[in-house]
């Protein structure tokens, strides 16, 4: 690691940070296992989940001590990260579900995190805190035969400054820190594409709210891949992000 990021130091008492991570697993319920009989290969895969992103999560937890919300059960029951209106809300296993059985799946799995991470924010807000929320995703190396040319990927919203701000500086550190790394802004993926965290900018004020979304690409979870050097560099370097958005806020 570089110099300047030699150790794990606390979140500023002025900057609040919440980690979610939407797509953390492939479990299905018992409940809805008929739905999914004889696919697991479709489980296992990125379309499933995001592979890595519970390792990622822990290690926020374990080595910042920073709240995590993690959803337990696959994408392909309900889609967190989409709206409630997004016509891939539902995967191709739930969307020709009846209308109450898919109500179901909204109150059980779909409002609750979403309701726990709005709530988290807005207890911080109310305390005079403003929040980072950085939602953690991976990505498949190869999507449509096309090969993704990025290790990470930072997702924000570039009309507000302070995601901006973050999203370039903490590039910049994780390239002094790892050069031989493709360290991307608002790919493979847009920030302002459908998603929880562009449904949060509604709820919170740009000065209240910055969400950032990390996309890892899934080939450093891979077998050979050095996985606790992806893990370590990404939580120093958020580290490091933390403590200097207290400084700047100081002054």
């Amino acid at each position: 690691m570089a110099r300047h990021v030699q150790r794990l130091r606390q979140p500023s008492k002025n900057w609040q940070c919440i980690i979610s991570a939407e797509h953390a697993s492939k479990a299905i319920p018992q409940a809805w296992k008929h739905l999914f009989r004889g696919k697991s290969a479709v489980l296992e895969s990125h379309r499933g989940w995001d592979p890595g992103t519970a390792q990622l999560a822990n290690a926020f937890q374990k080595q910042l001590q920073l709240p995590v919300i993690s959803a337990s059960w696959s994408r392909l029951l309900v889609e967190l990260n989409r709206s409630s209106r997004h016509p891939k809300l539902f995967s191709e296993f739930t969307c020709r579900l009846t209308s109450d059985s898919k109500g179901d799946l909204l109150q059980c799995f779909y409002h609750p995190h979403r309701q726990s991470v709005q709530t988290q924010i807005a207890h911080q807000i109310e305390r005079g805190h403003p929040v980072i929320h950085l939602a953690l995703h991976s990505f498949t190396p190869i999507l449509n035969g096309m090969t993704r040319r990025a290790d990470i990927g930072l997702l924000f919203d570039p009309r507000r400054d302070c995601e901006r701000q973050f999203c370039r500086q903490w590039q910049t550190l994780l390239k002094q820190c790892q050069p031989t790394w493709t360290i991307r802004r608002n790919y493979p993926y847009l920030g302002i594409s459908d998603g929880f965290t562009t449904a949060l900018r509604r709820q919170f004020a740009a000065d209240q709210y910055v969400g950032v979304e990390l996309e890892v690409n899934q080939k450093w979870f891979s077998k050979g891949a050095d996985t606790k050097l992806l893990i370590r560099t990404v939580v120093e370097t958020f580290s490091e992000m933390l403590q200097q958005f207290s400084r700047s806020s100081e002054t």
